[in-house]
């Protein structure tokens, strides 16, 4: 596999029901009617990550506990999404896909919400194993 994220990152998106990708500032951002992934390919800071909807509090959680691989974006940061770092070693992508489902979660509308439940682990659009 390639070290470049957004492949991987983009499969782990588009896999979510209705989900469709266009580009938002200049960067591939992934929406389920509202946006809940944009990618950040060294856009802002120099450094590769994404950035997310998340649910209250997540935010503040795991960037206390992990700063080297997650941040408050600018811009968004202040409504609780948060940035996830993508070129720090070993990053977990059965973490990410949670990360990616848990922000599709939070905008998505109840009835898709409901269809990735219902698709269960290993179907399409339903979470990883």
């Amino acid at each position: 596999m390639s070290d470049d994220p957004l492949p991987r990152l983009r499969a782990i998106c588009l896999a979510l029901p209705e989900a469709t990708e266009k580009r938002s500032h200049g960067e591939p951002t992934w929406f389920v009617r509202k946006v809940f992934v944009t990618f950040a390919g060294r856009h802002h800071d120099h450094r590769i990550a994404f950035w997310c909807a998340a649910p209250a509090g997540v935010q503040e959680a795991l960037v206390g506990s992990d700063p080297q691989r997650f941040f408050r974006p600018p811009y968004v940061g202040g409504r609780g999404w948060l940035g996830v770092y993508l070129d720090v070693p070993g990053v977990d992508w059965e973490e990410i896909a949670e990360i990616v489902a848990d922000a599709y979660r939070t905008v998505a509308p109840k009835r898709l919400v409901a269809a990735l439940d219902d698709a269960g682990p290993g179907r399409p659009g339903g979470p990883g194993p």
